[in-house]
């Protein structure tokens, strides 16, 4: 069975709308899929399109052949998350240096916290180690 990656149209009259689904390559564009793996809106302008790049690579490996236009959906989604990424990094660091002082005391109430879960798992710990010190039923 030859699987291909495509896209499968849905939406109004001149008002398109892509599902990104792997389907055997014999069934129709809008027939039969095995796995919905993203979406495409091609009258949406820049970020246009979600994919499931775990599940596209599963796919992949598996022997999947992606269409020319999910091909070039995939290299744009694959290249989006690194340039986000990096502004997000960079509007982040001004503010934690703004907020410095104010998450210590957060910080101290967290470690406080799993002190007090400590006491909780050593007492459990001998209770289990207790059980299976009995001895077990003797075999007729």
């Amino acid at each position: 069975m030859a699987v291909s990656i495509r896209l499968r149209r849905e939406g109004a009259k001149n008002r398109p709308y892509y599902k990104v689904v792997v389907a055997d390559s014999r069934s129709p564009r809008d027939g039969k899929f095995i796995e919905l793996i993203g979406t495409y809106d091609p009258k949406k302008p820049d970020h246009n399109s979600t994919l499931k790049l775990d599940r596209i690579d599963h796919w992949i490996a598996l022997g999947a052949q992606p269409s020319d236009t999910v091909r070039s959906l995939i290299k744009k989604n694959k290249a989006q998350p690194a340039d986000a990424a990096a502004p997000a990094a960079a509007a982040d660091e001004p503010a934690a240096t703004v907020e410095s002082s104010a998450p210590a005391p957060v910080a101290e109430e967290a470690s406080a916290e799993p002190e007090a879960a400590a006491p909780v798992a050593l007492a459990e710990e001998p209770a289990a180690a207790e059980e299976p010190a009995t001895p077990p039923p003797p075999a007729e």
